[in-house]
C-alpha cells in the first residue's frame, strides 16, 4: 500500500494500521509490525503475517493477551473463528483474492464488550 491510500482512509475517520509485507518504505516507516486497538470496550491486536497455519489461532492468543480479537491478513484467505474467548480474524481481501474462493472482508459491529464479526462476499 502507499502512504497516500493511508492519508485518504484518516480522512475519513481514525485508523489503527500495521505495515504488510508489501507496502512502500515511506508506510514501512510510519506503521507497527504490530498494534493494539482500543474500540469500545474491546482490545484488538493487529498484526499482517501470523505465521504457519498449524497453532495460529493459540499462538495469536498468547501473543496479544487481553486481547478480545485478533486480526490478521498476509494469507489472503478469510477466517472467523472463536478460539478460547478471543476472535481470531481474517478478512481475506476485497481485490486480490488469491486462493480463496471470493473476495471478502469482515464488518466487526462493537457494542459494549460484545463483538460480533460477519463474513462478509463481495463476488455476485
Amino acid at each position: 500500500m502507499e502512504t497516500s491510500v493511508l492519508e485518504e482512509l484518516r480522512g475519513y475517520a481514525p485508523v489503527e494500521a500495521v505495515h504488510g509485507n508489501v507496502d512502500e518504505p515511506e508506510l514501512r516507516a510510519l506503521l507497527p509490525p504490530i498494534a493494539v486497538a482500543g474500540v469500545g470496550d474491546v482490545r484488538i491486536g493487529l498484526v499482517h503475517d501470523a505465521g504457519r497455519r498449524k497453532g495460529r489461532a493459540e499462538r495469536l492468543v498468547q501473543r496479544f493477551p487481553g486481547c478480545d480479537a485478533v486480526v490478521y491478513g498476509h494469507s489472503h484467505l478469510p477466517e472467523v473463528e472463536l478460539h478460547r474467548g478471543v476472535w481470531i480474524l481474517n478478512p481475506g481481501s476485497p481485490t486480490a483474492r488469491r486462493r480463496a474462493p471470493a473476495h471478502t472482508m469482515i464488518s466487526l459491529q462493537v457494542v459494549g464488550a460484545v463483538l460480533e464479526p460477519r463474513l462478509l462476499a463481495l463476488d455476485p
